[in-house]
């Protein structure tokens, strides 16, 4: 009856490992930027997603040309955002840059996007006025707001429109207790995991972070953050260590945060 039991636990676990194998995921934070296009071109990012696994990538780039490289290649698989950067050099000035909202307002004009950033922006700054008026933007379009933030800034987004909807990049850096704090407070505040890799450990979550995606698990994306042309070599390996670590999650929650959430958040059309 032991060796019964044994082996019935093995065939369980072999097909709960089979399933987290096979999990396809939502990447919603990937950038394909000017640096990266004789690099990577077009056709091999779309090889390197199918390889992966990815069934759809919330894409921004600087300039904005390199996403609409992208969806123009593979309409079905890349989901547009729109990135206030049109170089590297400007994630330190975009927003006290005088030229940048006319160009924004240029872009939603003529393309649909289903966010804005992703930007950079802490503490007071974000009560700049460009990036009020980014808030107003997103507001407008009916877009979201992909914040690379420390909690300041969010609470600032949050208190110059209660409805925002926001994506708080590289949640992960947080301590748990505060994202929890956070994601009580605004009902609208979802987080993506891109660079999770202090709270992983042998394929384990840590136990803050454990709790607060059971507690949470319609509030949270993947993210491999290709920022720079090498990261695109990486795609298809974080994919891999992002199955292994979701396998340690309740299969429901797995799913969600490997997928769901993204298809349900970013997934549709305007």
């Amino acid at each position: 009856m032991r060796i019964l039991a044994f082996v019935i636990a093995l065939i369980a676990s072999a097909a709960v490992a089979r399933a987290a194998d096979e999990l396809p995921i939502f990447d919603a934070h990937m950038h394909y930027s000017h640096d990266a296009w004789s690099v990577v071109p077009p056709h091999e990012v779309v090889e390197i997603l199918k390889k992966a696994g990815i069934k759809r990538a919330m894409v921004s780039s600087s300039n904005n040309e390199g996403t609409k490289m992208l969806q123009d290649a593979a309409p079905g698989l890349i989901v547009p955002e729109l990135r206030p950067y049109r170089s590297r050099g400007e994630i330190s000035t975009w927003a006290r840059d005088p030229t940048l909202i006319p160009y924004l307002e240029d872009l939603l004009s003529k393309r649909k996007y289903r966010a804005i950033g992703e930007f950079h922006i802490y503490g007071a700054d974000a009560d700049l006025p460009n990036v009020r008026r980014v808030v107003e933007l997103a507001k407008q379009y009916g877009l979201y707001l992909h914040s690379h933030s420390d909690a300041d800034a969010v609470t600032r987004h949050f208190q110059q429109d209660p409805n925002a909807r926001v994506l708080w990049a590289h949640s992960g850096f947080e301590r748990p207790e505060k994202v929890r704090e956070m994601l009580r407070r605004y009902p609208t505040l979802w987080c993506d995991l891109a660079f999770l890799t202090a709270h992983v450990s042998n394929g384990k979550v840590a136990p803050g972070w454990r709790e607060l995606f059971i507690e949470f698990p319609d509030r949270f994306v993947l993210g491999s953050d290709t920022f720079t042309p090498e990261r695109w070599h990486y795609v298809i390996e974080n994919a891999r260590w992002s199955r292994q670590w979701l396998s340690d999650l309740p299969p429901e929650v797995a799913r969600k945060i490997a997928y769901e959430n993204g298809d349900r958040l970013f997934g549709g059309g305007q």
